[in-house]
């Protein structure tokens, strides 16, 4: 898209991150947008991504069914960093000795495997949920290798619940959503499938690099027993111990 001419007060120019703030999504996420044509935007001559505040305002409407009064907003809003989108979540320290094992293990884009629909599937009847997945975090986005109770296929990674769960080797659990910082703007708890509880466990390869995650999700505030974290424990083990029969340490 070509440069338009400067921006006026009813038409402000954004920059990507001011552009992420008001749509509630990472910088990260607005910036794959961009590149894919979902928001129409330019390059300054110095190689830095504009965006019409008009073209939020429509991108807004698209996915929310309304327009919010976005240029009623006091102009101090959008040069405040208080204001800016929040961080995407941290990288393992690891990350790019993980990337090559999570690559190497063959598993993100594969063909779905009755092994792991059948994990996904008890995770959900065990912990009565009605979401289950069997994550793989790659460089950019959250790949389902089994799901159940949700459509689609993949998320962002700065979406996803499972990259915070990789950065430890414990479960992750998340009673309500919207009374955490992290997760009470994603756009997975704003929207569809309004996400209120999550709990995930690290899917660990033969060589201790933590490749996703099984987790499961409600519509609902809730916790899981004991009992229910020890199952789910159980399930994410089984299936790690077929990733690692697959791909052997290496010697």
């Amino acid at each position: 898209m070509s440069a338009p001419s400067s921006g006026t007060s009813d038409d402000p120019i954004l920059t990507t991150r001011e552009a992420a703030r008001l749509l509630g999504i990472a910088v990260s996420t607005a910036q794959q947008w961009i590149e894919n044509g979902l928001l129409p935007a330019w390059k300054t001559p110095g190689g830095h991504r504009r965006v019409r505040l008009s073209a939020v305002s429509s991108l807004l409407r698209e996915r929310a069914g309304l327009a919010p009064l976005l240029s009623q907003a006091d102009p101090d809003f959008l040069a405040n960093p208080m204001h800016q989108a929040e961080a995407a979540p941290a990288l393992p320290a690891n990350e790019p000795a993980r990337l090559a094992a999570l690559a190497a293990s063959g598993l993100v884009g594969s063909a779905p495997e009755t092994v792991f629909d059948r994990l996904t599937w008890l995770a959900a009847q065990i912990t009565d949920s009605p979401i289950a997945m069997l994550t793989l975090v790659d460089d950019q986005r959250q790949w389902f290798k089994s799901r159940v109770g949700i459509g689609f296929t993949e998320t962002p990674r700065d979406m996803a619940f499972c990259s915070h769960t990789i950065l430890g080797g414990e479960p992750m659990m998340v009673a309500d959503t919207r009374l955490d910082g992290r997760f009470r703007d994603n756009p997975l708890v704003t929207g569809a499938p309004h996400v209120r509880f999550y709990a995930g466990v690290p899917l660990v390869d033969a060589r201790g690099f933590r490749l996703g995650a099984l987790c499961v999700m409600d519509r609902e505030p809730r916790r899981l027993r004991e009992r229910e974290l020890r199952a789910l424990e159980e399930l994410a083990a089984i299936a790690a111990e077929e990733i690692r029969r697959r791909r052997p340490a290496a010697s």
